[in-house]
């Protein structure tokens, strides 16, 4: 089976089984009828993904391991926030009549900083220091610019990259304060193992792990049934997923460049309705 699976698995199991519910409290989100969007949860769930062991991929439910990379790309490569350069919907929602979703994710990455090298974005900052001082303990990316909150469609979910080189593999912890587990944990997942191994072989490095912490992991009330019935469901190993190894500079890949193989996976679930 896949370790994916097994994670998730377990991950679902312990906030169904063991979660907090948020019935009683005042909550932000809501489903398009107007009906709170109750959730039950757990605290700091930490899960690791070894890649040099195998790619995390679900094999419950697929995942559009392309279009997560484009979203990925849209993000750190094209550094955007505006989802007229973005090839999937799925931030519609929060766009503006422009397409913009106001200084948040992409934005972020794109704002340069002064250092004694020059003036470098977090993006080019992280290449940099992965190139010329490989084992700094102070490789990391931040999203959360309280300076701009207010001016963000959305606060940042997954805000926060550290990367650490031990020996030849690269690891790096993908700090999370909030997930809609059902909709996005192994998007998530997927998009930033990808990440990793773009680094490590446009930096000379190997992909190793990929910690993945979430501070509040929660499960929708009308995602219960859906959840339950994916964790009945048959596993199968992970794919195989590896990069074009003829890039050598983080800016030109594309989508295509992620090679897919032998994905073996259960059918899609659809109509997820999704809180905003």
């Amino acid at each position: 089976m896949s370790r994916a699976d097994e994670l998730f698995i377990c991950m679902c199991r312990d906030i169904i089984d063991q979660g907090y519910s948020s019935e009683g409290q005042v909550i932000r989100a809501k489903w398009e009828d107007g009906t709170p969007a109750h959730t039950i949860k757990q605290f700091c769930i930490v899960n690791r993904y070894d890649l040099g062991r195998e790619f995390p991929a679900l094999t419950l439910r697929p995942t559009a391991i392309k279009s997560a990379t484009d979203e990925l790309l849209w993000i750190w490569q094209k550094k955007s926030n505006n989802i007229n350069e973005l090839n999937s919907h799925i931030w519609d929602a929060w766009a503006d009549k422009n397409g913009s979703i106001g200084k948040s994710y992409g934005y972020q990455l794109s704002v340069k900083h002064k250092y004694k090298e020059g003036e470098m974005d977090q993006v080019d900052r992280v290449i940099y220091d992965l190139t010329h001082n490989p084992y700094s303990r102070r490789i990391m990316t931040n999203l959360y610019n309280f300076e701009d909150l207010h001016e963000m469609a959305l606060y940042p979910c997954a805000y926060s990259m550290t990367f650490n080189v031990t020996g030849k593999r690269l690891n790096a912890i993908l700090n999370q304060r909030s997930q809609d587990v059902l909709v996005a944990n192994n998007w998530n997942v997927v998009q930033y193992s990808i990440l990793l191994m773009m680094f490590a072989q446009v930096c000379g490095f190997e992909a190793g792990e990929l910690v993945h912490v979430i501070a509040d992991a929660h499960i929708y009330d009308r995602h219960i049934p859906i959840v339950e019935e994916l964790l009945t469901r048959p596993q199968y190993p992970a794919p195989k997923v590896y990069l074009n190894p003829e890039i050598k500079d983080f800016y030109d890949f594309t989508p295509d460049d992620v090679i897919v193989e032998n994905y073996q996976k259960n059918s899609q679930v659809k109509n997820i309705p999704v809180a905003i």
